[in-house]
């Protein structure tokens, strides 16, 4: 019995490093830069419908988001014309959940889809900033911009093989919330 806990004990630090994440999606050129501003863009067609058609779906689904975001003036929609919506959205985005501890952070961005004639959405996420380390009042937390926390030059090493810890969770999350943002998006026209 006592070789197996030893051998147990001495498996235990194998078994850790089993468990590394593989980061490669998130490694140098995840986060879009246009202009130096982080921008998550995508472009899909809807063949068979029509902008008339599918600018109602579009937009019922951007302030299904806006209804899930939290409830306050920093989530509304701005703009709904010319079949054209833009919304400013902040969601809880969280890192870690356990008992007594909760990583997360406030994740605010600017959505904006357009419909165009011939048949496609053009969707953008833009103007990301973090508000992250706050009190159980919402205070005294820092604010981060996308681009000084998530880009290339500050969440990746130089030699673009893995991601700093801190700002690399950040970045994680982020791409994964826009990738679901425009697959949720395409999954309503198949």
């Amino acid at each position: 019995m006592k070789k197996i806990l030893i051998a147990l004990f001495l498996a235990l630090p194998l078994l850790a490093s089993a468990e590394k994440r593989d980061d490669s999606k998130y490694l140098r050129g995840a986060v879009p830069e246009v202009n130096g501003i982080v921008t998550f863009s995508q472009t899909f067609s809807v063949p068979g419908k029509s902008q008339a058609d599918i600018y109602p779906v579009i937009q019922n689904y951007v302030k299904g988001l806006v209804a899930a975001g939290r409830q306050d003036l920093r989530t509304r929609v701005l703009s709904d014309e010319n079949n054209t919506i833009v919304a400013n959205i902040e969601e809880i985005m969280t890192f870690k959940k356990k008992f007594l501890n909760w990583d997360h952070c406030y994740f605010r961005y600017l959505l904006s889809a357009e419909c165009t004639p011939d048949s496609q959405v053009k969707m953008t996420i833009t103007k990301i900033t973090y508000y992250y380390g706050f009190d159980q009042e919402g205070n005294n937390g820092e604010n981060y911009k996308a681009e000084e926390w998530i880009s290339d030059k500050e969440a990746v090493n130089k030699a673009g093989t893995k991601l700093y810890p801190r700002s690399g969770k950040f970045r994680r999350k982020t791409v994964d919330r826009a990738e679901e943002i425009f697959a949720g998006a395409q999954a309503l026209f198949k």
